[in-house]
């Protein structure tokens, strides 16, 4: 079972991840399918494009598009599959949609890490729109920004990925503004439930 020019996918687990173990208990942390923020984002490549090749091969774990996966309530209130559902727990999935492959960038994208706040008058946790660069791309690494270097990217680039129990930031290559001297006083901030 090929596609013509889409991959072919499935969840890595279930479509949300609406559950956390803590201990021994299994905590319900969400209970519908409108909140984009727990639907999973890891999958598994099931097939690959038959029109042309990638670097991206059948069993690699991707990390996709929230909306690949999620569930929606069309006008008369009935639940749907997204678009891009195909069957049986599988999807088609275009290459944009994909923003990492067992451990590197797709395409032009780059993961950024948030730094804790050092401003004591502000009550967000977390400095906006600066983080250090935890996975970079091709087209960054050209620009000499490798992972570890402190960035700034434009607001509302950003959009928020789970990855080894750390929370970053997925944006692309040209949303990254500039580049900071690291003081190395700099604190990544994760939150306990990443």
């Amino acid at each position: 079972m090929k596609s013509l020019y889409n991959f072919i996918v499935k969840p890595l687990t279930t479509r949300y991840n609406n559950k956390k173990q803590i201990g021994d208990k299994t905590l319900i942390i969400n209970t519908t399918i409108e909140n984009h923020r727990f639907v999973s984002k890891e999958a598994v490549v099931v097939s690959v494009p038959a029109a042309y090749s990638s670097r991206i091969k059948v069993g690699d774990k991707v990390y996709v598009h929230h909306n690949l996966f999620r569930r929606w309530y069309d006008q008369k209130g009935r639940e749907r599959n997204s678009s891009t559902y195909f069957k049986d727990d599988l999807y088609f999935c275009n290459i944009s949609q994909i923003y990492m492959y067992n451990g590197k960038c797709n395409l032009d994208y780059c993961f950024v890490k948030p730094i804790l706040n050092k401003d004591i008058l502000s009550t967000e946790k977390e400095q906006p729109n600066v983080g250090i660069v935890k996975y970079s791309n091709s087209s960054l690494e050209a620009l000499k920004i490798t992972p570890g270097m402190l960035v700034t990217f434009t607001p509302n680039s950003e959009f928020e990925f789970v990855i080894d129990n750390e929370r970053l930031y997925c944006m692309k290559s040209n949303d990254i503004a500039l580049t900071h001297e690291h003081e190395g006083n700099e604190k990544e901030y994760n939150p306990s439930w990443a």
